[in-house]
């Protein structure tokens, strides 16, 4: 008999109705969720030991053997053993860079001429691995933007954009970005400085 009930649900009992509420998250975990779901790879460190330990790790996983730099701050975190430093990019040289802000209402990361100079976005390599800090994250573009307006006030950047798609695969269809592909194959070493 009770399979004919659930088989033309006929049930007496109507099966509780679980609503949905929505989750609200700190800005931190909301970008990450948002990161991750675009296809962006994350390590999460305490200490600048643990970003050079991944920094090793992501270059041996990819058997890469050289980085370019966009940011020359950033050769604390090199050295020879670790790997070479280029001068020139070419397509399979991942870049290595610091960023303006991460955006956590969507995951993207904000660069301006600061890191890119005058390049733009979809000029560099497909491959991307990025050095932040945790109190880079902020709510929206709008925070981000006002952001680099305080942090630059004397020497405003420009070229500012964001990569806003991990996937290289996959196209970007707004149409604001036509022609202008910023999709990244990229790592995020983000270190807690909170």
């Amino acid at each position: 008999m009770n399979f004919l009930k659930k088989l033309f649900n006929l049930s007496s009992q109507e099966e509780p109705v679980v609503e949905k509420h929505p989750v609200n998250l700190s800005m931190d975990d909301l970008f990450v969720h948002n990161f991750l779901k675009k296809g962006g790879k994350f390590l999460y460190c305490v200490k600048n030991t643990e970003v050079i330990e991944n920094l090793k790790n992501v270059l041996s996983e990819n058997n890469w053997n050289e980085l370019f730099l966009l940011n020359k701050n950033l050769e604390n975190f090199l050295t020879q053993e670790v790997v070479k430093i280029t001068t020139k990019f070419s397509d399979e040289t991942p870049v290595f860079s610091t960023c303006e802000h991460l955006i956590a209402d969507n995951g993207d990361i904000l660069f301006s001429s600061n890191q890119l100079g005058s390049t733009r976005l979809s000029d560099f390599p497909k491959n991307f691995i990025i050095y932040a800090t945790t109190s880079q994250i902020v709510k929206n573009s709008g925070q981000g933007l006002t952001g680099i307006k305080m942090n630059h006030k004397l020497d405003l950047p420009t070229n500012i954009s964001a990569i806003k798609n991990y996937d290289i695969n996959k196209s970007d269809d707004n149409f604001l970005n036509y022609g202008n592909n910023n999709s990244k194959n990229l790592y995020l070493l983000l270190l807690e400085d909170l």
